[in-house]
């Protein structure tokens, strides 16, 4: 565990720090794709050190791809919707959300959603299995349209693309390094890799982000990601942001059970 800790970040920032506006506390959680049982944890873990930390206008922000892969993504859904009717809860849209969204009108996204992690979606919604296997392309987009509640497909419309908060940018994937913050494309929001993860220029922002899983946080000048990977290594981590301090909550599996655990700031 120690070990661990010790090497939790995958860089050391070393730039100025950013900063959130005076009191003011968000929590940004990375992807969480389909890990229910990940997201009720953090967000227990969440409320938690939100009452311990004293009072402060908080945001907690879900940084996209809620949906695909993990067993139970309808239960995440419905989680992150009833979160978002007792807090101030933002939700960022992810590139899973947009197969989510377009699989249900376009057999070649349709096709592409099930092929990374939208079979899971479709029989989290209860959609019998040897149905879901005997069905053509067409039939599923059938079958889903009458499985998947049409409040839900407008609750994920609803996702956000970008918002900042202080001296930070919150996104899915990241952003254009060449494009200033409110020009960038949806496609680059919720999709792009390079040049963004390669480039070491400052931006207006640091940009925090998922979409690219890393086995630890990666904290760099220009951009934080906290996709730990949840539906492949277990792990779901809330970066928790109050004036220049950087902390870290994780729900972690282990051996079959799941627990939180607070983890050190940058040394």
């Amino acid at each position: 565990m120690f070990e661990y800790f010790r090497q939790f970040f995958r860089s050391k920032p070393s730039g100025p720090a950013a900063r959130l506006p005076e009191g003011q506390r968000a929590y940004v959680v990375g992807d969480i794709h389909g890990r229910l049982d990940l997201f009720e944890e953090l967000v227990a873990a969440i409320e938690r050190d939100d009452r311990d930390a004293g009072p402060a206008e908080t945001t907690i922000i879900l940084l996209g791809d809620l949906v695909d892969r993990g067993p139970d993504s309808a239960g995440v859904i419905d989680r992150a919707r009833r979160l978002q009717a007792s807090r101030n809860v933002r939700i960022l849209a992810g590139n899973h959300e947009e197969m989510f969204l377009q699989a249900f009108n376009n057999v070649n996204m349709l096709r592409h959603f099930l092929k990374h992690g939208g079979r899971e979606t479709v029989l989290s919604y209860g959609v019998d299995l040897q149905s879901y296997n005997g069905a053509s392309l067409e039939e599923l987009q059938a079958i889903m349209v009458r499985y998947v509640p049409e409040a839900d497909r407008q609750f994920v419309q609803s996702f956000e693309e970008y918002l900042t908060l202080g001296d930070y940018a919150f996104v899915h994937a990241g952003i254009n390094p060449e494009v200033p913050l409110e020009d960038q494309t949806r496609q680059d929001l919720l999709w792009i890799r390079d040049p963004f993860l390669g480039f070491s220029g400052a931006h207006s922002h640091v940009i925090v982000h998922g979409h690219t899983i890393v086995e630890k946080v990666e904290e760099r000048d220009n951009r934080i990601g906290i996709d730990t990977g949840a539906y492949r290594f277990g792990r779901l981590t809330a970066l928790v942001l109050e004036g220049a301090e950087r902390r870290y909550i994780q729900a972690v599996q282990r051996e079959g059970s799941v627990s939180s655990e607070h983890l050190p700031v940058a040394a």
